[in-house]
């Protein structure tokens, strides 16, 4: 059975987190936040906006909510580390590998912006006490990087998404209408192909152990017949 060295796995994974950060930071440092960019192509274009939740938008509550939202990515990352050692310690299927590292790259990545940005940049989606909603109202200009005002605290940051595929559209009915970022493109990606490949990724792991001996004291002569 194939498997995959961790100094594999590591950099699969530092390439997924360096595109994605790069992309987001660029996204965020050069548009405003409803922003979209024509790419000349009718099927793809890049359309800035922030997450504070989950997946596609939704909401896990107020701040407190946010907060125990990016803990739970944390205490998912950490076990997520621990993990994908432990395949690569066994000799997993090597496919199978590289779909956690995917899966795993695409949390650590939406985690770094839950946890920082709202630290390291002065204008982000954020939750308003007054009005008891997310709002960003800050927007009144392009974020900046270390300006010494930040917009949230740890562990409260919005999350940057940017790629946008309307594929077509009939009527009202707009196919394919979601807005996402690098991360989550890996984790689609890696729970997609686990999905599909399964039956391979999945086939009993063992290894072959030497067989039980038995010793003994007792003299064995030829002359022993067993029967």
């Amino acid at each position: 059975m194939r498997s995959l060295k961790l100094k594999y796995v590591i950099l699969i994974i530092a390439a997924i987190i360096f595109v994605d950060q790069a992309l987001k930071i660029w996204i965020k440092t050069s548009y405003q936040i409803g922003d979209t960019n024509v790419s000349g192509l009718p099927w793809f274009r890049l359309h800035f906006i922030e997450n504070s939740g989950m997946a596609w938008g939704w909401k896990f509550g107020n701040e407190t909510g946010k907060m125990i939202l990016t803990l739970f990515r944390l205490a998912a990352v950490i076990f997520g580390t621990w993990y994908l050692g432990r395949l690569v310690k066994k000799k997993y299927n090597r496919g199978f590998i590289i779909c956690a590292a995917l899966i795993y790259a695409g949390a650590l990545g939406n985690l770094i912006d839950s946890m920082f940005y709202g630290m390291i940049f002065d204008r982000g989606y954020h939750f308003d006490p007054a009005v008891g909603e997310y709002v960003d109202q800050h927007y009144a200009g392009i974020a900046q990087m270390f300006t010494g005002d930040s917009y949230s605290s740890f562990l409260h940051g919005s999350v940057v998404d940017m790629l946008y595929f309307p594929l077509f559209k009939i009527n009202d009915f707009e196919f394919f209408s979601a807005i996402f970022n690098i991360s989550d493109a890996s984790i689609s990606v890696g729970v997609i192909t686990l999905l599909l490949f399964q039956k391979k990724f999945f086939k009993k792991h063992s290894k072959e152990e030497p067989q039980p001996t038995i010793e003994t004291s007792t003299d064995v002569s030829d002359k022993v017949q067993v029967s």
